[in-house]
């Protein structure tokens, strides 16, 4: 299943049948017969004609679902197999849509425990996780090394009969079939067979290290001069900490404080404290996470990718990862790379000097600014030049007031309601809520999805993500259905959930990946939505989003940016000063995430993981190019690099800059036709929503962007967006 971006249990009392009744509308489709009838009754894992039944699902059926899923699925595999070679019948129908039948319930009982392996993980969910995961791994494989579908398939690229997304599906499955090893024979298909066993096992293992390792940690603080300069928000949410970790009596006027390294607990700490050495114990923990654990494990996670590379006959994995990809060839990577590093490098020297020239103007003493320093003295400088402070905006940017700006910029561009529908489907948390889409002519349901905006450290994986619940399918009659997961600030002392601006611009984010999944015009699954588009294009439509946060229309015509308590709409010439600062330290974001995707490449393509040189050691030789300060000698980020390591990003993190030419390209179109001549913008948004969000993987993404735009893509606008033109 497709999760994009760095993926329950209990009871309400009503019964499983009950719940399946009551939802089953919502996928409008008939129960598929999983072959496992005596299991159907009991496992809510198969009972697949509804959205998950969360309330009744628990580590213990993980097993009995999974497994009789994939017996079911290997013989009706193996059926199919025998009629494509007996019948000769290979129509699109007998070959991809019946592919499509017998997969399905595996992938959506397998979707379903991995979602939940990322958002309520426990050593229950992972040992059942782990018990079947070699299994699904095993079947799949076999399934995509079958020599009979492949055949077929090959009779059926030369039907010319095919529509455009059909030939491109059957074009994709041949692809993805010669990667997965479908013409290897012998020990060479036994030793990498394995390896896609070891490989699933070791990324698994390197999340829930990682997850282990951040809720492990935790900063409790006694002293007020230790939380000097923490905002209200930041100490309510320290105090509430410590408090449930048995802290009697803890408040955010006294203490003690409890510090994490989670997003909403770290962040305000390395801005604000002005206690330096405390920012600098959260700083060592937070770049050495997992460091001992995970280490062992990337060197055997690149060994075996290169391996599996050279298998398949490719020089590198980055050469295997690029064949899916937008881009042509490692080399066009690297030229991207390269002409977007010698614009931000000499930017990001001088925003450092700069930076150092007032940290010391206003008290700071040291030799020279550490890792630990960089934070908090731009928030100061920050803060000095624009004339506010990040805090004044939190009031502004509840929750729910930034939902109905979201989803009255959807309703203006794409021609859709978003309505809140919580109770007609189970969620994993009381915090979760659920949506429905609804064409705004007709009224006509398109699609659902999930949102579960707050941390919860103690069993939910950082960062955020869009995960696939169910994809649009003509063939199972299913309408599509997203998961939307971030890792905002929860609400606290009694008051609603107060946005950072990071995490208004996060959720419009991940909301862009959903929308290119709900809004899918593709009847055909393998190329409805996200699937089927090349990693480095998925990026686009989540990117493209976050520039409608510093749009005036979508900021205040629907409410989105209003005090929680009095109503008042943010200050006008506060809104201004956010959009001037858009642009600080443009130069420093820009060589950070070109070194992320620079050290992904070189670990993917050029570097020996058995060589004496340490994945650490190449992270320090890159730094000296991409970096204006050096990593600290004993710096563990690639530990903690899970897009890469655990997640679909390996040779592909460089996805991110090349989507984001797109984003900014495509957000360009609607500057030249006039953000304030509304009629232009709804005409533009409506074509924009049937060419890139509509056509999913049914053209290369490059045709897709030309249909929009009446051009190739060029980086003028990022350049220019990034005041580095």
């Amino acid at each position: 299943l497709a999760m994009l971006c760095l993926t329950c249990l209990g009871t309400v009392g009503v019964t499983v049948s009950a719940l399946a009744r009551s939802s089953a509308a919502l996928l409008r489709g008939g129960r598929r017969s999983l072959g496992v009838k005596a299991l159907v009754t009991e496992n809510p894992l198969l009972l697949q004609e509804s959205l998950p039944l969360f309330s009744a699902i628990e580590a213990v059926h993980v097993k009995d679902a999974v497994s009789g899923a994939l017996s079911s699925m290997e013989s009706e595999f193996e059926s199919l197999e025998s009629r494509l070679q007996q019948s000769g019948d290979v129509s699109y129908s007998a070959v991809i849509e019946e592919l499509e039948k017998l997969e399905a319930p595996v992938e959506y009982s397998w979707g379903v425990v991995n979602h939940l392996m990322g958002v309520k993980n426990s050593d229950e969910l992972r040992a059942a996780h782990g018990e079947v995961q070699g299994e699904v791994v095993k079947t799949t494989t076999k399934l995509s090394q079958s020599e009979a579908v492949f055949k077929a398939l090959e009779a059926l690229e030369k039907d010319g009969s095919l529509e455009p997304a059909q030939h491109r599906i059957v074009q994709s499955s041949l692809s993805s079939m010669r990667l997965s090893g479908v013409g290897l024979q012998g020990e060479e298909k036994e030793r990498f067979n394995a390896n896609r066993i070891r490989l699933s096992e070791l990324s698994t293992a390197f999340s829930n290290n990682l997850l282990d390792a951040t809720k492990a940690f935790s900063l409790t603080l006694t002293e007020p001069a230790q939380v000097d300069g923490l905002p209200p928000s930041a100490l309510a949410l320290a105090a509430s900490r410590a408090a449930e970790e048995g802290e009697e009596g803890a408040t955010a006027e006294s203490g003690p404080w409890r510090l994490g390294l989670d997003m909403p607990s770290y962040l305000p700490a390395m801005k604000f404290l002005r206690d330096r050495s405390v920012r600098e114990a959260l700083y060592r923990a937070f770049v050495t996470r997992a460091g001992e654990v995970n280490a062992p494990l990337i060197r055997q996670i690149l060994q075996i990718k290169q391996e599996q590379a050279s298998i398949l006959g490719f020089g590198s994995y980055a050469e295997v990862s690029i064949e899916r990809k937008m881009a042509p060839s490692v080399e066009a990577v690297y030229d991207l790379t390269e002409m977007l590093l010698a614009k931000a490098f000499p930017a990001a020297q001088k925003e450092l000097q700069q930076l150092t020239e007032f940290a010391t103007a206003n008290g700071f003493d040291g030799a020279a600014l550490a890792l630990w320093d960089v934070s908090f003295w731009s928030e100061r400088l920050s803060e000095h030049t624009f004339g506010f402070e990040q805090e004044e905006l939190r009031p502004y940017f509840a929750l729910d007031n930034v939902l109905d700006g979201l989803f009255g910029l959807c309703r203006r561009l794409y021609g859709v309601e978003i309505v809140r529908s919580d109770g007609e489907a189970e969620v994993w948390h009381a915090d979760v809520g659920f949506f429905k889409v609804l064409d705004e002519a007709s009224g006509e349901h398109l699609a659902s999805f999930f949102l579960d905006p707050y941390a919860r450290p103690e069993n939910k994986r950082g960062g955020a993500w869009m995960g696939v619940c169910v994809g649009r399918s003509k063939v199972l009659d299913r309408k599509p259905v997203a998961y939307l997961t971030c890792n905002g600030s929860p609400p606290v002392d009694g008051k609603p959930s107060l946005m950072t601006f990071d995490e208004v611009t996060t959720l419009f984010h991940e909301t862009g990946h959903g929308l290119q999944h709900m809004l899918t015009k593709v009847a055909h699954a393998p190329a409805a939505g996200i699937s089927g588009v090349e990693w480095d294009a998925v990026e686009l439509p989540s990117q493209f989003m976050e520039n409608w946060c510093y749009d005036p229309a979508t900021v205040y015509d629907a409410g989105m940016a209003k005090h929680y308590e009095t109503g008042e709409p943010l200050p006008r010439d506060l809104f201004g000063k956010l959009c001037e600062q858009r642009t600080f330290q443009a130069g420093m974001g820009m060589i950070r995430q070109l070194m992320f995707g620079a050290l992904d490449m070189r670990l993917h393509h050029t570097y020996d993981p058995r060589g004496e040189q340490t994945p650490f050691e190449l992270q320090h030789e890159l730094a000296e190019r991409y970096a204006v300060l050096p990593p600290l000698p004993d710096d563990r980020f690639l530990c903690s690099f899970g897009h890469i390591f655990a997640g679909g990003y390996s040779a592909g993190y460089y996805s991110y800059k090349w989507a984001e030419v797109l984003s900014a390209d495509a957000f360009a179109a609607f500057e030249e036709a006039g953000l304030e001549d509304e009629s232009a913008i709804v005409a533009l948004g409506r074509r924009y929503a049937e060419t890139v969000m509509g056509l999913g993987g049914s053209l290369p993404a490059a045709a897709v962007f030309k249909l929009f735009r009446g051009r190739a893509p060029t980086a003028d606008a990022l350049l220019r967006h990034s005041d580095l033109a």
